[in-house]
């Protein structure tokens, strides 16, 4: 990946941390994934990926906490609370997707049933890649690290090349 490599000991400046920290471990993931998948109340979280109360208790308030997941009273029953995906939370998508197709590949070795597709089209989406400016799939080795100062725009339009630097650097 090139000469240039990230400052690993700077980790305020790395957004895997925070969303590490923020993500915690196996449960929190499941919950989002039940999330995804349209369970709103405790209740449910239970029964459908039967964790553990206090697991789930914690787990869920770490999320809210995080700002992955909104709690806020049921409309029908304002004694029933339920959790939604906020804005942050829907933007984990991409993540979730790419670790369940890498599960797929190197954990089972099949691919889950039902599939996830396209709503439009209803076919199977394609594996998350990484993509270059103008689209191409890349792989490790097409990557390297550059200093943000040094990137020369190949556009005229400089606001999106700032837009992808930033969200480059968030990752």
């Amino acid at each position: 990946m090139g000469e240039l490599r990230e400052p690993l000991q700077q980790l305020a400046e790395c957004g895997l941390p925070m969303a590490l920290e923020a993500m915690g471990e196996r449960w929190s993931f499941m919950i989002l994934r039940a999330a995804f998948n349209g369970v709103r109340h405790f209740e449910e979280f239970l029964s459908e990926i039967s964790i553990a109360r206090n697991i789930l208790a914690n787990r869920l308030t770490r999320l809210t906490e995080s700002g992955i997941l909104h709690r806020t009273p049921c409309p029908d029953d304002r004694r029933k609370v339920e959790y939604r995906l906020t804005e942050k939370g829907l933007d984990l998508l991409p993540t979730m997707i790419a670790l369940r197709q890498w599960g797929e590949k190197w954990g089972t070795g099949v691919l889950s049933n039902p599939v996830l597709v396209d709503d439009r089209d209803r076919q199977p989406i394609l594996p998350v890649t990484i993509r270059s400016h103008d689209e191409r799939v890349l792989g490790y080795m097409d990557l390297s690290w550059m200093n943000a100062a040094d990137i020369t725009p190949i556009s005229a339009d400089m606001h999106d090349v700032d837009d992808r630097v930033r969200k480059l650097s968030a990752i």
